[in-house]
């Protein structure tokens, strides 16, 4: 427990870390790989060049600051980074090493301003914090690894098929090398991938969502190929989609994340994807119909047009169940999709389509997608009067935000 002088002091830092918590945490990952470039084989590259991982870390300890005495009340942030960590393979002993270095980032920003006390103030704020994720992330290990079919760390799996399903989205059907059990997941949760590249000196782990309906024999991902090797996203996608093929070995941890359908209730769902943000989506929905008959299930993508839109065939063979309703959006539409009326709507999901053909506004919501399709479908939702407790989405990477208020424009996916 924290004194009531160390709570005051932390809680009188959270405008400073409002204001310079983004150059604290840049700062604070330039040291710390600078000092350990071995968890180079765990961060992700890609989000580290692009700045989505230091906005992350920056929002999680300005929440740290501000809840300080209650962390209770960022349980569920901790949980969800905590399964991001589980999947990825940090343990207890990268605690440490990470406070050292957001004090010396703290100091290295603040100048002058990071006094002594306000140095000391963290430190023992930064060991409270850690013990929860590390107390939280140690119940996740074990169960990832006591369960039926379960394991620790990375197990070797086989490409037994490699899947064209678009021009840019490629399927991978993965079984385990010892062919034993695999390990139960619930629809939307993800997998980690560990690749040695050849010519990379550290290894590159990547998070992809299981697009298929739990039970199987396998695991399967739909990856999208981004454009470009150059940058650290491009390399890890273009390497699957061009070198690995059926009968490599990948490396696997077990399923994880929080973001996941509630088959407790029976409440109309609404799934909507933008992209390959479907993929989870599409396990929901297979899920539902296999568990949840009697569940209405309204299934909405967005996509360019056809030729990116990938897994349509599986929709369309559910579609015609009396409890799914499915609905295609193409912002580009190529003149073969207008031959064969291969989409219904031209243009994007509008906050007046949604409250026009959702046949309940008192259902339960999820999505996924490029992060201006979220903040449009989230901003949507809250408009219509969408409880938010019936709000549920997930981020691909670091979790970001969708308060920001957004205009109803154009969005390619």
């Amino acid at each position: 427990m924290l004194d009531r002088n160390t709570i005051e002091i932390i809680k009188s830092t959270v405008p400073v870390l409002e204001k310079h918590g983004q150059a604290i945490t840049t700062r604070f990952y330039q040291m710390m790989f600078g000092n350990h470039p071995e968890l180079l084989n765990i961060f992700n590259h890609a989000n580290q060049k692009q700045g989505r991982q230091q906005k992350a870390l920056a929002g999680t300890v300005y929440a740290a600051a501000q809840y300080i005495d209650n962390l209770e009340a960022i349980l569920p942030v901790v949980k969800q980074i905590a399964h991001k960590h589980r999947s990825l393979g940090i343990k207890a002993e990268h605690y440490p090493i990470v406070g050292k270095h957001l004090l010396l980032a703290i100091k290295d920003v603040l100048g002058d301003a990071a006094t002594d006390e306000i140095i000391d103030a963290w430190g023992k704020a930064y060991n409270v914090i850690a013990d929860a994720f590390i107390g939280v992330e140690a119940e996740m290990y074990e169960e990832a690894s006591s369960q039926q079919g379960g394991w620790d760390g990375f197990r070797n799996f086989i490409v037994d098929r490699k899947v064209k399903e678009s021009d840019v989205i490629t399927s991978f059907y993965l079984k385990p090398e010892d062919n034993k059990e695999i390990a139960h997941f619930l629809p939307g949760q993800y997998i980690s991938i560990k690749l040695e590249i050849q010519g990379e000196e550290f290894t590159h782990i990547r998070q992809y969502s299981l697009s298929d309906v739990p039970g199987k024999d396998y695991y399967r991902i739909s990856v999208k190929r981004e454009a470009g090797t150059a940058n650290p996203d491009g390399m890890v996608s273009n390497y699957l989609h061009n070198t690995v093929t059926e009968g490599e070995i990948l490396k696997v941890s077990a399923p994880a994340g929080d973001f996941v359908l509630d088959t407790e209730k029976n409440t109309p769902v609404v799934l909507l994807s933008g992209g390959v943000g479907l993929t989870p989506m599409l396990s929901m929905l297979k899920t539902v119909v296999e568990v949840q008959p009697e569940r209405n299930v309204t299934f909405i993508h967005a996509a360019a047009n056809g030729n990116v839109h990938a897994l349509r065939g599986e929709v369309d063979s559910l579609s015609a169940l009396d409890n799914v309703n499915s609905f295609f959006f193409y912002d580009s539409p190529t003149e073969e999709d207008r031959q064969n009326h291969g989409f219904d709507v031209e243009g994007y999901v509008t906050q007046d389509w949604l409250v026009n053909n959702i046949p309940t506004l008192d259902a339960d919501f999820y999505f996924c997608g490029p992060v201006p399709f979220m903040k449009s479908i989230n901003t949507s939702l809250k408009n219509l009067g969408v409880a938010k407790e019936r709000i549920h989405y997930e981020f691909f990477g670091p979790k970001g935000s969708l308060e920001e208020s957004v205009k109803e424009e154009p969005v390619s996916v």
